[in-house]
């Protein structure tokens, strides 16, 4: 076995803003950066200029996505989710207002009992991500 990598697909309301979303992500992690990233070019059964395939690093964790415009029956959900230990509450606070700009605060930053700052949202994409401050 080579690797187990999470796999993002933006569908439906979401579809056509992977490249977008890597990028920010990028932006957000030390460590980060796209590895490779595929494209549709015309004719090739996807809008034009969507992302065929991606392989991106998140502080030195690889992920893959992918853009589908493909009927389905599902996308998102906060029962799979991205868990980030933040070390500082400067980072923790950075964290959660990028990535709660646009998107939904499932449980808003706070001391939970389990975390004296935890936070639980939906990004603008439609990804979920729970920071806790270690």
């Amino acid at each position: 076995m080579k690797d187990i990598l999470t796999f993002l697909m933006f569908s439906g309301e979401n579809h056509g803003h992977a490249k977008a979303a890597i990028d920010f992500y990028v932006s957000l992690f030390p460590r980060s950066g796209i590895e490779r990233l595929e494209l549709y070019g015309a004719g090739e059964g996807q809008p034009e200029g969507t992302v065929k395939t991606a392989w991106f690093t998140l502080n030195g964790r690889r992920y893959m996505a992918i853009d589908s415009d493909g009927p389905h029956a599902f996308n998102f959900t906060p029962s799979m989710s991205l868990f980030v230990e933040c070390e500082t509450e400067e980072e923790i606070d950075r964290l959660h207002k990028a990535l709660s700009e646009g998107g939904q605060e499932l449980m808003p930053l706070g001391d939970y009992g389990f975390s004296r700052r935890f936070c639980w949202v939906n990004d603008r994409y439609g990804v979920s991500w729970q920071i806790n401050l270690a």
